[in-house]
């Protein structure tokens, strides 16, 4: 055997390492759920997305004893890559194979001579398996009624935990089917069915049960969230709500919440029905809300790519106003921003690209409680040059010009991060009505309560640190400054002793490294007054220290908060039972 078909076979094994471990860490998603572990499905979370880098940096040890003086050789690369592809060919998982051989060439060659003949910039079997989906989709037909196919339904997604009620969770689930169908569905039709996802949908403290309503030729996208009842009653569970059409489900799979636990042996299978489902989110965003962030990664830069190749309009700078950390570029056609670390920081911050960079990692770790937006990072990313602004150029140069080389016509940037665009809160707020001034600050607030209900203090709370999304909810994009909840000081401004403190410029009270003073957040909208009082009317207990001192006090006790990723008014919550 040569030196290449090692290579190739070390790489695969270590492929199979990593999804063997992957589909375990899923697997006992189930068990921790029936147990009510919550902070151990948190920690399980956290330890299935560091899972990939680990693997990696444990393959590439063998990589590099093996491959010795020829690891630099790029020929010797070439004929790996032949081989490899020939190991995958008719995988049902070789996309995700290919992405993890990518890893392991770039993490040799830092991100650089990354070329088709080297690695799978594309694959040579196409961008995912040709799979059917009906294989993992379970059928529940109202052959008899549609109570029966409900009963059917639920009792095939049961767990050990027994339902509180099955009975009244089927009139619930056939009330809210009534209410939100189109008339055209008719559910007492013996063709009237249930298609479902044949496993469970676990995060944070909730299971969701994914699916269709098909009735002839009109089908509508379903969700059934399964929650524990009540921590003080006997064990229990019961369905939550029932969540109807595209956007609902979007909104449950959104960029801004953590991934998935599901037991989809083969992603692309339920990649492909989801994105049924929901046709406007991109292909590379459900790989990602399943788990598999990485292969979403080599999704996107594939569509990116052949994106950048049908336009031609230029990069510019992104609207909105200058970050004092990040400088923020944009192409008009592309939903997407690009973000750069700046090489000096505007005062008066004080962080490091280092700290930066940890910020990022971990909020690509943390519960984002649906209010931050996910990232992808890059390394070497390659640009025609053409394709920038003389604008924006100037802003790259004035601003980060270690993070950009010129090579021929092609422009690198060193390292960026990729991230959904939205549109700057404070950019919202200027064309909305009064009406969607009260919406939106309300749905701020609320932002900014759920993040520190996950213990994420955002820091620095200005307006233009947030964004508003097609949904019209808030999400929180600017991480220099964010810190866990617990680690911050909450206090209340001293009253002056005197005319001479009371008329200061300076504080006249000592100020910690990590003190906040919540009666200053007042600040953030000076200059807006139609949302400081929207604001206000809702959420003014956020301007009191006393309100985070018993959210800190809850946190030490272990109480994790409900993220309910659908509106309260949603909830079948009218009941013996409760909410959860």
């Amino acid at each position: 055997m040569d030196k290449q078909t090692r290579l190739a076979r070390t790489i695969l094994n270590g492929f199979y390492s990593y999804l063997a471990d992957f589909e375990n860490i899923t697997l006992a998603a189930r068990t921790r759920f029936e147990n009510a572990e919550w902070p151990a499905m948190h920690d399980a979370s956290i330890r299935r997305i560091d899972l990939y880098k680990a693997k990696v940096l444990e393959t590439l040890e063998f990589v590099e004893y093996i491959a010795d003086e020829q690891l630099k050789e790029l020929s010797f690369w070439s004929e790996t890559r032949t081989i490899y592809a020939d190991l995958v060919r008719g995988m049902t998982n070789f996309e995700i194979a290919e992405t993890f051989y990518n890893s392991i060439y770039n993490a040799v060659f830092e991100h650089r001579r990354i070329r088709d003949e080297h690695a799978f910039v594309f694959s040579p079997q196409g961008d995912m398996p040709p799979v059917d989906v009906s294989k993992v989709v379970r059928r529940f037909r109202s052959e008899r009624s549609v109570e029966t196919a409900v009963l059917e339904l639920l009792n095939y997604f049961a767990l050990s935990i027994p339902y509180a009620n099955i009975d009244h969770d089927v009139e619930n689930i056939v009330r809210a089917l009534r209410q939100a169908l189109p008339k055209t569905f008719d559910l007492d039709s013996p063709y009237f069915e249930f298609q479902m996802l044949e496993h469970h949908f676990y995060r944070n403290k909730a299971t969701y049960i994914v699916g269709r309503v098909v009735a002839e030729d009109q089908q509508m996208p379903i969700v059934l969230p399964l929650l524990h009842r009540s921590a003080e009653q006997p064990p229990a569970l019961f369905i939550d709500a029932a969540l109807f059409g595209s956007d609902r489900v979007s909104l449950l799979f959104s960029f801004t919440r953590a991934y998935f636990m599901v037991d989809a042996s083969i992603p692309s299978q339920y990649v492909l029905f989801l994105q049924q489902l929901m046709p406007k989110k991109s292909i590379s965003e459900i790989y990602s809300s399943i788990g598999h962030h990485r292969h979403g990664k080599t999704y996107y830069y594939r569509c990116a790519y052949r994106h950048m190749r049908a336009t031609e309009d230029q990069f510019i700078v992104a609207p909105g106003i200058k970050g004092m950390v990040m400088t923020v570029f944009t192409l008009p056609s592309y939903e997407f921003v690009f973000k750069i670390i700046k090489d000096k920081f505007t005062p008066p911050k004080e962080v490091t690209h280092a700290i930066v960079k940890d910020k990022y990692q971990l909020v690509k770790r943390w519960d984002r409680a649906g209010r931050m937006a996910d990232t992808q990072e890059f390394t070497n990313l390659v640009f025609e040059r053409a394709r920038f602004s003389d604008e924006l150029m100037k802003e790259l140069y004035a601003t980060c010009p270690s993070q950009i080389e010129i090579s021929g016509t092609a422009l690198i940037i060193k390292h960026c991060y990729v991230e959904r665009r939205m549109i700057p809160l404070n950019l919202y707020l200027q064309k909305a009505t009064d009406e969607e001034v009260v919406d939106v600050m309300n749905d701020y607030g609320k932002a900014i309560k759920e993040l520190a209900a996950a213990n994420i203090f955002p820091g620095d709370m200005l307006l233009k640190n947030f964004g508003v999304t097609r949904h019209g909810r808030v999400v929180f994009y600017d991480y220099d400054e964010i810190q866990p909840l617990l680690e911050c000081n909450f206090r209340r401004i001293p009253a002056p002793r005197d005319e001479f403190e009371e008329m200061a410029d300076q504080p006249w009270y000592s100020v910690g490294p990590n003190d906040v003073f919540p009666e200053e957040f007042r600040l953030f909208f000076s200059g807006n007054q139609r949302a400081r009082k929207a604001f206000d009317a809702r959420h003014s207990d956020l301007y009191e220290a006393g309100f985070w001192v018993d959210l800190q006090e809850r946190l030490r006790e272990g109480v994790i908060k409900d993220f309910y990723p659908y509106p309260r008014q949603l909830r079948f919550i009218n009941d013996e039972r409760g909410a959860a």
